[in-house]
């Protein structure tokens, strides 16, 4: 399968929310519409990906800076797709465009229940933070 790792752009918005409701593990919620997609791609020129097959978004990692840290949201692959490197590929694009802007950690969060995905990430070498808490605002 010739898959190839691109910028993420909004014309593959409605492939990459069907990938993310379909992902164990991912969460989607009202903030992952098309517009607030948008606005978080162009705040973040370049840094998400998407891996592309014959039009086809076999998987995506959204990727964005505060300035001083990274932050990875929703990577994801299709189950089809999966065991050919292309998550590693994924993140380490995003993390390419990050390391250029001068950001050199970064940070994902994953479900606390999500054990396949904690272990992926071990995997990967990132470290388990256990010293944090995540709180989020209220809407």
């Amino acid at each position: 399968m010739n898959v190839s790792i691109k910028p993420m752009t909004i014309e593959h918005y409605s492939q990459a929310l069907n990938l993310w409701r379909t992902t164990t593990g991912v969460g989607v919620n009202d903030r992952d519409d098309a517009q607030s997609i948008a606005d978080f791609l162009a705040r973040n020129p370049g840094a998400s990906q998407a891996a592309i097959s014959e039009d086809l978004v076999l998987g995506t990692v959204l990727a964005g800076t505060d300035g001083r840290r990274g932050y990875l949201h929703h990577l994801a692959v299709a189950e089809a797709a999966r065991g050919q490197g292309i998550g590693h590929r994924l993140v380490g694009a995003a993390l390419q465009v990050l390391a250029s802007w001068g950001i050199r950690r970064s940070h994902i969060m994953v479900f606390k229940d999500n054990e396949i995905g904690q272990q992926w990430w071990e995997n990967q070498g990132w470290n388990r933070r256990d010293d944090l808490v995540l709180m989020t605002s209220a809407d």
